[in-house]
């Protein structure tokens, strides 16, 4: 039962994708990273493989990726998260969306928009990893403030009630005292939640302006389960987005396939038993 892991390590969330010699996800885990990377990565690995029915020993090929991929020693190699993102979003995109060629990657303190070209290789890339603006932390802050869960922002978003609210700071603490200054004068968090969404928008748009936005537009990331981001998203790039069925693992993908293509490289194209 042989089957290839890819080890995305990001720095909020550990994602682990397996998938057999069909190129078929066999199980995926998100857990949270933590302050011991190897160590949380190790376990989170072996509870999934424990859960698919698969032993150490079932793992032929380790890919790992993100921002701890050079940490996890297991891996028989690392990839980038740009490259491996790549590889992944070919995957989970082809079937719903047609070729694509724009991805919008959100996680917990960067944000990245990669272009594909025909062949479905990364062409160019921009990323904001100087600020949390934009990202995962970005709502968390957001969250906590309207005293909701991140997982209920969208559903506010949804239920606001008039125009989204303007939140004009681009520096994530001064977003802060912006929106601790719209509750205190009264304004629905639904209305302030519905405004960062676009807040948000407006700096991925301005960001993949950088190198052009084409269409079949993919976003993925743990935000990207957001609807109310989701829909932003779409009225300020003007064009539909695909989100994949599970976006948080896309990149985990992507390493699991390369993963996979290199195990076969090595035995000489042969298949995989």
């Amino acid at each position: 039962m042989d089957c290839f892991a890819g080890i995305d390590i990001g720095s909020t969330s550990i994602k682990i994708a397996l998938i057999d010699c069909d190129q078929t996800l066999i199980g995926h885990s998100t857990n949270p990273t933590g302050g011991h990377f190897h160590k949380n990565s190790l376990a989170a690995l072996n509870a999934l493989l424990k859960g698919a029915g698969r032993g150490p020993e079932d793992v032929k090929y380790t890919v790992s990726t993100g921002y701890g991929r050079k940490l996890f020693k297991e891996a028989d190699e690392s990839l980038s998260e740009i490259t491996a993102n790549g590889i992944g979003a070919g995957c989970v995109g082809t079937a719903a969306e047609g070729k694509i060629r724009t991805i919008i990657n959100i996680g917990g303190q960067d944000l990245k928009v990669i272009h594909l070209d025909e062949e479905g290789q990364v062409g160019n890339f921009v990323m904001n990893d100087k600020c949390a603006a934009g990202t995962g932390r970005f709502l968390e802050m957001t969250a906590r403030n309207l005293e909701a869960g991140v997982e209920d922002l969208g559903a506010m978003h949804l239920r606001a009630e008039g125009l989204p609210l303007t939140i004009n700071s681009t520096c994530t603490v001064f977003a802060e005292s912006e929106i601790i200054s719209l509750l205190a004068q009264g304004n629905a968090p639904e209305r302030i939640a519905a405004g960062v969404h676009y807040s948000i928008a407006r700096r991925v748009v301005r960001l993949a302006k950088r190198i052009g936005v084409e269409e079949g537009i993919l976003f993925d990331g743990g935000p990207a389960l957001n609807r109310g981001l989701v829909i932003a998203l779409e009225d300020e790039l003007m064009d539909s987005v695909h989100v994949p069925e599970i976006p948080q693992i896309t990149t985990a993908v992507g390493a699991a396939i390369q993963a996979r293509e290199a195990y076969s490289y090595h035995r000489a194209g042969k298949a995989c038993g």
